[in-house]
């Protein structure tokens, strides 16, 4: 039987998260979040006082990144990520975290010791994979590939909100830095930088809700599934 797989691609703070577990549920598929891999490593290194040391002890490095102890527990609550036994799920969502993701996903040798580890995802009866390279690099042959992408000002806006939520004191203005930074990094990196895969549906989210991008993920993904 072949699995079925739905990859949504796209930048920093684009709603690839929600969107992909709201998929995941609506089809019953299990769920990747390949961005909390990157988040989860640069995390682990940090702790163990290795994210500055790359380059004397990358192989120890890359050691560790093959291999993390993590698990990702659905609760009531959404997605629970432990590190090392311990509930990480808040700090690996705090911008300082998605900093150390971005550091470690430009490195070749961290990219290649978790890419089979994103592909045992895909399981029956399907997958939806979230994260930058997954149509282009990690699973080419999906069946349906979504690129959702918004402008860095409206990304910046949401992920002000989300933080605030959070309980967490932002200013926009360096928050819409962090994502230029960031995508300016994520998309000019040697190895599988950020970009649409050839055959990929491309929504631009700006100025929609999320209902609205879902209903057209979802028409898209049924007319793809059903080939």
């Amino acid at each position: 039987m072949t699995v079925q797989i739905i990859t949504i691609d796209g930048p920093s703070g684009s709603g690839k998260g929600t969107l992909a577990a709201k998929l995941a549920e609506h089809y019953q598929f299990h769920l990747l979040d390949s961005g909390a891999l990157y988040r989860l490593l640069g995390l682990s290194l940090r702790n163990k006082q290795l994210l500055d040391q790359l380059d004397t002890q990358l192989e120890q490095c890359v050691h560790i990144a093959s291999q993390l102890n993590i698990q990702f527990l659905t609760t009531e609550q959404g997605i629970k990520v432990l590190l090392d036994n311990e509930d990480v799920s808040q700090e690996i969502r705090t911008e300082e975290v998605g900093a150390f993701a971005s550091k470690v996903a430009a490195v070749p040798q961290f990219r290649a010791a978790l890419l089979q580890r994103q592909r045992n995802f895909a399981q029956a009866p399907g997958l939806v994979a979230d994260g930058r390279d997954m149509a282009t690099s990690i699973f080419p042959e999906a069946q349906a590939k979504i690129y959702l992408t918004a402008s860095a000002q409206s990304r910046a806006e949401r992920r002000v909100n989300q933080l605030q939520g959070m309980g967490l004191d932002v200013k926009i203005s360096d928050i819409l830095a962090n994502i230029i930074a960031r995508d300016k990094r994520d998309m000019e990196r040697e190895v599988a930088p950020l970009k649409p895969a050839d055959d990929a549906y491309i929504i631009d989210s700006s100025e929609l809700n999320i209902d609205e991008v879902f209903k057209l993920m979802t028409t898209y993904v049924d007319q793809q599934l059903a080939k």
